[in-house]
């Protein structure tokens, strides 16, 4: 017994022996910026100053927290419906943000989703008595990449948050071709009527007690454009019984006028920006 336990603590020091060596050897790069991380944290995938560098997202709409015009109501989300009360994002869409989305999403860095999630609780306040609900991909993208950012993110803010999680909760029913060159219309279009939701308190998908008696639902995505996906996904839960329905996403596209500052190519959108 005594030496069964040596063993292990002995395996023990061997392993953690070993990765220190590999992280001597071979450090860690920073997905961000490719610069080495700082000795004091050997296993982060971004360097401190790349996460310094992020920029929260802190405007005045009440709703969306989007910066408001210097007149008039916010032009982001005043043409959402009812159904989805309300957004926050953690951080503006710039370099850092994307690089890190885009390790997650194509490079599969998984551990990006925990790094993700501790930059969301800084900024964005937990919401007691609710579910989270990762925006689902189709069936073939799934297949393709093996695994669903979103739900990656969710799972990690679900046990910061302690939180339940409820992926199975809403499905995308139809394949939709990626958003990213739609414009507006057509981001709309394409994602019409692409979700279905479990009804509240229904037991298709074993439904939990606590799932039943949550009065908030909230969806969880890496990055908000034009919100067409949330509002998408939203109808489809309020259509489901579900009466309170937020989102909550990482990063979110830089507006119009701080796209053309480092974009010249960059085109008003027009619609849902």
């Amino acid at each position: 017994m005594e030496r069964a336990g040596t063993d292990r603590v002995l395996r023990r020091e061997w392993r953690a022996l070993l990765h220190a060596v590999e992280r001597f050897v071979l450090p860690n790069v920073c997905v961000a910026c490719e610069r080495p991380i700082e000795r004091r944290r050997p296993d982060a995938l971004v360097c401190t100053p790349c996460l310094a560098r992020l920029r929260t997202v802190d405007g005045g709409c009440e709703r969306c927290a989007q910066p408001l015009p210097p007149v008039g109501p916010c032009r982001f989300c005043e043409a959402w419906p009812a159904a989805l009360s309300w957004v926050r994002s953690a951080v503006w869409l710039d370099e850092e943000a994307r690089q890190m989305i885009h390790h997650l999403k194509y490079d599969g860095l998984s551990t990006l989703g925990t790094e993700i999630a501790r930059v969301v609780v800084r900024s964005v306040p937990r919401v007691p008595g609710a579910v989270l609900v990762p925006i689902p991909l189709g069936p073939r993208r799934l297949h393709r990449r093996g695994f669903n950012q979103a739900e990656v993110v969710a799972g990690a803010l679900a046990r910061r948050w302690m939180l339940p999680l409820q992926p199975s909760l809403l499905r995308r029913q139809r394949e939709t071709r990626t958003q990213t060159a739609l414009d507006p219309a057509r981001r709309r279009q394409n994602v019409r009527d692409a979700f279905a939701a479990r009804s509240r308190g229904g037991r298709r998908g074993g439904g939990e007690g606590g799932e039943r008696a949550a009065a908030t639902v909230i969806l969880v995505d890496d990055v908000l454009t034009t919100g067409a996906t949330l509002v998408a996904a939203a109808e489809a839960l309020r259509q489901a019984g579900w009466p309170r329905i937020g989102a909550v996403t990482f990063a979110r596209a830089l507006p119009y006028a701080a796209r053309a500052v480092t974009d010249p190519a960059a085109v008003p959108a027009r619609g849902w920006r």
